[in-house]
């Protein structure tokens, strides 16, 4: 069906603009393909249920990963209320999951995040609230994903994190998409996970690395 409307979308092309216009007008028309940045390193972490949970947790998988911390007083709550928007729209799919690894893991142990994610309503089969060393953890935070997470005394909570989502794909390299920027095509490389349009995006590319 697909393929039979994009024959008839051409032919229209042809029809009014003539054989010339059609590469220029079905290459606008074609979704653009997403970036490919550099592979998540290996990890090795806890989930809610006290199971190991690494890459090969998620190979063959399109997943999104979130740095939070239960006891986050800011930011965590939207970005997980937003997270549940992704849940509902890929609920049951066996190809997609979600990592949300604590930066606090001292305290979010295996049995806080099992109640945390009850609470929250996160009942995708392949979300996993992750825990484990910090010092592994921020060494992936902050090396590997390239999103702050650090202690600060000084802030609400004791602990600074970014807000941001990361897109993953079956192949374990981050993907994200190009927006106009100042009339420039630039990646965006992260969503932010407290804006409602951005969330969308990543809905919209979570679907095509699924078809990929």
């Amino acid at each position: 069906m697909q393929k039979k409307y994009t024959y008839i979308g051409v032919a229209f092309i042809v029809l009014v603009f003539g054989t010339w216009a059609v590469p220029k007008i079905v290459s606008k028309l074609q979704p653009k393909p997403l970036v490919k940045f550099e592979k998540v390193p290996n990890f090795s972490l806890v989930n809610q249920y006290g199971k190991i949970v690494n890459n090969n947790t998620f190979k063959d998988k399109v997943y999104v990963v979130e740095f939070f911390y239960t006891r986050c007083p800011t930011i965590c709550p939207k970005m997980n209320k937003n997270m549940l928007i992704i849940q509902k729209a890929f609920y049951g799919n066996p190809n997609f999951g979600i990592a949300s690894i604590s930066i606090n893991p001292s305290y979010d142990k295996a049995q806080i995040l099992l109640d945390y994610a009850k609470e929250k309503g996160a009942t995708l089969k392949n979300w996993y609230f992750l825990t484990g060393n910090k010092d592994s953890i921020y060494q992936l935070s902050n090396t590997g994903f390239k999103l702050y997470a650090g202690v600060n005394d000084e802030v609400k909570g004791g602990f600074e994190h970014s807000g941001l989502f990361a897109l993953i794909d079956k192949k374990g390299f981050i993907r994200s998409r190009t927006i106009k920027m100042g009339g420039m095509e630039n990646p965006i490389k992260f969503y932010d996970g407290l804006n409602l349009n951005q969330v969308e995006m990543l809905k919209q590319d979570i679907a095509k690395l699924l078809a990929e």
